[in-house]
């Protein structure tokens, strides 16, 4: 069981920044796949970036192709966090921003993939 706590959101103008957390409880936090997922006023759920339990000592990134470049997905294994780094905001960043976690993610991007998710936090980017 894995309890997620975003925090972090806000109002910020366009070209500002923003940067994201969200603690996990639990112990088995390093084995699961961590990602951040955004859901705008009458859409659906997307995914934005995903960060891989550690391999050796390296961990992997992906990313959604419009914030490549602008976000920056990390995770901190000893201290049971998960950030995202939102730089250049645009105001189609608007959202609810959602921290997820997933032990068996086949599907890096894929909403269903992912077993527990934290309450969400408002992002709102004026123009």
């Amino acid at each position: 069981q894995v309890q997620l706590v975003e925090s972090g959101g806000g109002l910020v103008q366009t070209g500002g920044s923003l940067s994201l957390s969200c603690a996990a409880s639990g112990r088995t936090f390093s084995t699961y796949v961590m990602g951040w997922f955004r859901q705008a006023p009458g859409k659906e759920r997307e995914f934005v970036a995903a960060i891989s339990r550690s391999i050796g000592v390296r961990y992997f990134s992906t990313y959604t192709d419009s914030v490549k470049g602008r976000f920056t997905i990390s995770r901190d294994d000893a201290k049971n966090t998960v950030s995202l780094q939102l730089n250049s905001l645009k105001p189609e960043d608007t959202a609810v921003y959602y921290c997820a976690a997933g032990l068996q993610v086949r599907r890096i991007d894929g909403v269903s993939e992912y077993d527990y998710w934290g309450q969400g936090t408002q992002v709102t980017v004026s123009s």
